[in-house]
């Protein structure tokens, strides 16, 4: 598939640059990087603080529970050879109840946490895909690739534009905080 990828780009780069190589205007090309942008902008370091305060929550969460259930695991251990056997089969059953209910919490958490990571990633590259239309419209480039999943295996530093999307990015968040 890869492979496909490559060899499309090639083939589309070719196509798009070839008329440029008999003409006086030369085809302008970019490449951003949206990983380097959710690592240096502004927001997308907030998006990495929500998603990993989100993450230590349900941490927390499910070590506590974690806790409480080894606690009562203890506690019916300690308490086994006095409570009638009625008794044991009861705080048996409640510890097992609450060992799933903790499960299903789990995967409840895990499945939210996932939900929101990939929103939050989602309105980012939306935001970034916005920016990088304006730059190119206003800048004349004739093709603009993300770094990562274009498959570029080699670009010139000259024709990489994730600076200016991180300074865009970064005043136009400002500019909404405000």
């Amino acid at each position: 598939m890869k492979k496909i990828i490559v060899l499309f780009t090639f083939a589309v780069l070719s196509w798009l640059t070839l008329p440029s190589a008999f003409c006086a205007d030369a085809a302008k090309i970019g490449v951003v990087d949206f990983q380097k942008i959710l690592n240096e902008s502004s927001a997308g370091k907030m998006i990495q603080k929500e998603i990993g305060d989100r993450n230590n929550e349900i941490k927390e969460k499910l070590i506590g529970e974690k806790n409480l259930i080894d606690k009562m695991k203890a506690d019916f251990q300690r308490e086994a050879l006095v409570l009638s056997q009625e008794k044991q089969d009861e705080k048996a059953r409640e510890i097992r109840i609450r060992n799933n209910d903790a499960i299903k919490m789990e995967k409840r958490l895990t499945d939210d946490f996932k939900r929101l990571q990939a929103e939050l990633l989602r309105q980012f590259q939306n935001d970034i895909g916005l920016i990088v239309s304006e730059i190119g419209q206003k800048e004349g480039y004739l093709l603009i690739l993300e770094k990562k999943r274009s498959a570029v295996v080699y670009s010139p530093e000259n024709i990489d534009i994730t600076e200016a999307v991180i300074k865009e990015y970064n005043k136009k968040t400002a500019k909404a905080k405000n």
